[in-house]
């Protein structure tokens, strides 16, 4: 069993992406900002993260930027998640280690694909 980490704001979202994530049968533990995202990595240890860029205290981007450069910090997938759908935001997100950037609204079979392809990449 996987685990996977949902930082998002939007609780519909959060609850759409709980639900199809444990479906999948992972492990879920959930995160309504990028600081309470920072503090479940390190005490859930997930090996994957959907990750919104826009969220408060810290952006995806920041959260994101940590991850990829603080040693300290587990080192998991990290699938972007945004209403963004700007080639620019999804430069920056690669550009930063994003190993997936999905712009919502998403079709939730191809999230489920992706993340299995991901896991299985591992």
């Amino acid at each position: 069993m996987s685990r996977v980490l949902i930082a998002d704001d939007e609780p519909n979202i959060v609850i759409s992406l709980e639900f199809l994530m444990k479906q999948e049968g992972h492990e879920v533990a959930i995160a309504v900002d990028g600081e309470d995202a920072l503090d479940l990595l390190t005490a859930f240890q997930p090996d994957l993260v959907l990750l919104d860029v826009m969220m408060p205290k810290l952006s995806g981007f920041e959260v994101l930027q940590r991850i990829r450069t603080e040693s300290a910090l587990p080192n998991p997938v990290v699938v972007m998640l945004t209403a963004r759908g700007r080639e620019a935001e999804e430069e920056k997100g690669k550009a930063l280690g994003a190993d997936r950037y999905i712009t919502k609204p998403f079709a939730t079979q191809e999230l489920i694909e992706v993340v299995r392809e991901l896991l299985e990449g591992q």
